[in-house]
């Protein structure tokens, strides 16, 4: 990898946080090669050789950006031009209040337009060591390769910072019993008759319940390497792991009952609802929402199957594991995002301890900006924590605590409180409304528009 070019930005890979930042430099004047080692070298989870190709889900989840984090941070991207997003709105699902992703057409259109870029050279080919020098971002995500993680563990010190990830299963929507199943959002959310019906919904009966707890508690599961842990991250725990951490723990998670009626026995309330949601454009595929797995395959369709209306699907993806590695980022970067024994070095996305492809590719829009301000003899001023962007790069920079750092999605959490706002529940509205509008002034005079030009 040559660093020969002064005003080069090096950004090694390609997926949701290394396609955003390779957007934000190059809209920003910085000469941009974007070094992606797929197709030459596959990684467990991933299908194709395309830029930000979504593997875990399809969602986005909430697009709420007046009471939700992370719908907070969806009009933040927008607002700073964001291609990801740009990209998810054109290839959007229904999906009732959550941003749902017809993943395939919407990786295919984020590689097309990086491309065609003319500040952009995308390079193939895995890098397996850090540069000696030269402005580089390294956003190589949870499945980064084993060479060049083991360079970073070297630089590091860091050589146990791993969990294990897992990803849901897919099913044949020609495969679902709609005699049992139906078409309906939780609490009809959507402001469409598409969006209403945009998750197919299987009831199940207590002893139904009970048999299928008793099934994802027996199944087989892969047993870990010696020397592997099993540390999850809780947002994407497995969904036998969470089984056996309390019968009711699934029936008040991804299986809780509420906000549903369904139409083929409206007098009877189920116990727990599996629900499946639209995976691409055509409707032929759904996930199955939050039932990430680590069992073994052949285990996986005789539990799953145990669903009603499931009884004979067929599975387009059967769920997996895999390991996903991340930094200490509070003790290793510098607020800037740069690598404190190696400031040519910036990290970003996933890598960096957020969770989620929305975090991730909001913290590689932070470093392509950056990263080219730098280029350009700038430093840009310190993103207001009051943001959902700042609150989210305050946390993996310095806000968390470095010995129990652990991945995390953006919250309310994150934020510094409003002052003068009831605390509680009943007034969970107010606060949230107030923590939103106050992020959006502050997002949008940092970015040096006023807030109703970011609309």
């Amino acid at each position: 990898m040559s660093h020969t070019q002064s005003h080069t930005l090096h950004i090694i890979g390609g997926g949701m946080a290394g396609s955003e930042a390779a957007w934000q430099a190059a809209n920003a004047g910085a000469r941009v090669i974007l070094h992606e080692m797929r197709p030459e070298v596959g990684t467990f989870a991933h299908r194709t050789g395309s830029l930000a190709e979504m593997v875990c889900s399809n969602s986005f989840r909430s697009d709420d950006d007046e009471q939700n984090a992370v719908g907070l941070l969806h009009w933040e991207m927008r607002a700073a031009g964001s291609l990801i997003m740009e990209m998810a709105d054109r290839h959007r699902l229904p999906a009732g209040g959550a941003l749902a992703v017809d993943r395939d057409p919407f990786a295919e259109a984020v590689t097309a337009r990086l491309h065609a870029h003319p500040n952009i050279t995308v390079q193939p080919g895995e890098i397996t060591a850090l540069p000696e020098d030269g402005a580089t971002i390294i956003a190589t995500g949870p499945l980064t390769s084993g060479a060049l993680a083991e360079a970073i563990a070297a630089e590091t010190g860091q050589d146990s910072l791993a969990f294990f990830d897992a990803i849901a299963p897919i099913v044949y929507a020609e495969t679902i019993d709609m005699s049992v199943a139906w078409e309906q959002s939780r609490y009809d959310k959507g402001d469409t008759l598409e969006e209403q019906r945009a998750y197919i919904n299987c009831p199940m009966t207590r002893d139904e319940y009970e048999a299928f707890i008793d099934a994802l508690i027996a199944a087989e599961k892969p047993e870990f390497k010696p020397g592997e842990t099993a540390g999850y991250f809780d947002g994407c725990l497995p969904i036998e792991v969470m089984a056996e951490r309390g019968r009711e723990t699934l029936r008040h998670g991804p299986m809780k009952p509420v906000g549903l009626t369904n139409p083929h026995q409206p007098d009877v309330k189920p116990w727990a609802v599996v629900q499946l949601r639209r995976d691409n454009a055509l409707g032929t595929l759904y996930n199955i929402v939050g039932f990430q797995t680590k069992m073994k395959y052949g285990a996986q369709t005789d539990v799953f199957r145990m669903i009603p209306g499931l009884q004979d699907a067929s599975f387009a993806r059967l769920g997996g594991i895999h390991r996903n590695t991340f930094i200490n980022s509070p003790t290793l970067l510098d607020d800037q995002m740069r690598l404190r024994s190696r400031p040519h070095i910036r990290f970003a996305g996933q890598i960096t301890g957020v969770e989620g492809y929305v975090e991730s590719a909001a913290m590689g829009l932070l470093a392509g900006r950056l990263a080219a301000a730098e280029l350009r003899g700038d430093t840009l001023p310190p993103v207001p924590q009051v943001t959902a962007m700042g609150a989210l790069i305050h946390h993996i920079t310095g806000g968390a605590e470095a010995k129990t750092f652990q991945p995390m999605n953006v919250n309310f959490g994150l934020f510094p409180p409003v002052e003068g706002l009831k605390a509680g529940r009943r007034g969970r509205k107010d606060r949230y409304k107030a923590y939103t509008d106050r992020a959006k002034a502050a997002w949008s005079d940092w970015l040096g528009r006023p807030a109703a030009a970011a609309e």
